[in-house]
């Protein structure tokens, strides 16, 4: 492992420890949405109605946790179990009015966090960095052979 590929793997790590992006004046705010539903909402969001199997494929995460967690977004008033909108067999998870408002705001937290976090870089660097990062993701995605669809 080349010396850059270790900077890299030690600041994902400490990336992957901040809760920061989903803190508000240094708590946890009331009504913020679990990091699971955070990515399941937004998944739904970009690929629309989805089945369990459909999930289990995405995540790559076995139907039990998936069965746990969309039960959590439905319990919420979330998402929705719907007829397939093509026609087939598997009732699928649909994202709720009240989804997609709690996923709005949820996002527009981070971004602000985000904004705060980069308030003194220049647009370029933010723009270079959402690149690298988008570019890293596809790498992991094409390995894994789990793309992640963009809107």
């Amino acid at each position: 492992m080349g010396e850059a590929a270790r900077e890299v793997e030690y600041e994902q790590m400490l990336l992957g420890r901040h809760s920061f992006l989903h803190q508000r004046a240094g708590r946890r705010r009331h009504g913020a949405l679990e990091r699971s539903a955070y990515i399941l909402l937004s998944r739904l969001e970009v690929q629309g109605p989805m089945s369990i199997g459909e999930l289990s494929d995405a995540f790559g995460l076995d139907a039990s946790t998936l069965n746990r967690q969309t039960a959590a977004v439905l319990r919420a008033g979330l998402a929705e179990r719907v007829p397939d909108p093509e026609g087939g067999m598997a009732r699928k998870f649909r994202m709720t009015e009240a989804g997609v408002e709690a996923l709005r705001e949820e996002r527009e937290g981070v971004v602000a966090s985000l904004d705060r976090v980069m308030a003194d870089w220049p647009e370029e660097d933010i723009a270079a960095f959402a690149a690298y990062l988008r570019r890293f993701n596809a790498g992991i995605e094409r390995l894994s052979g789990r793309p992640w669809p963009r809107p």
